[in-house]
């Protein structure tokens, strides 16, 4: 359930002009995930914002700066809130699984299955 939030909060934090022209969702609407496809073109379209040293690998700083960002805009989604700490571990185990090959950094293809559920 956390990646589909995350994979919403890219969608708005991608397409900022659009969210704010989308009427509010109603309180119990399911929203779907976007396509693996759909995942892709965020990725696609997000991942040189946050690689900082245009290598086509996020390592764990610019990994985390990604994820602290989407947990940011979840919490700001259902009003919940995490101590800073707790989010630092959070993004520190979400690097963890994320970086399948465990090369210390997360391809655009990792992070694709990260964010679409089917990383292991």
């Amino acid at each position: 359930m956390i990646r589909a939030l995350f994979v919403m909060a890219a969608c708005a934090v991608a397409t900022p002009a659009l969210a704010q022209d989308a009427p509010a969702p109603q309180a119990n609407a399911a929203q779907p995930a976007p396509s693996g496809d759909g995942v892709a073109a965020i990725v696609d379209t997000e991942f040189p914002a946050y690689d900082q040293n245009n290598d086509s690998q996020l390592d764990r700083a610019e990994f985390s700066r990604w994820m602290v960002a989407l947990k940011d805009q979840e919490m700001k989604a259902t009003g919940k809130s995490l101590p800073p700490g707790e989010i630092t571990a959070w993004a520190d185990g979400a690097f963890a699984t994320a970086d399948t090959d465990k090369s210390g950094t997360v391809s655009k293809p990792e992070l694709i299955a990260y964010l679409s559920g089917s990383a292991g």
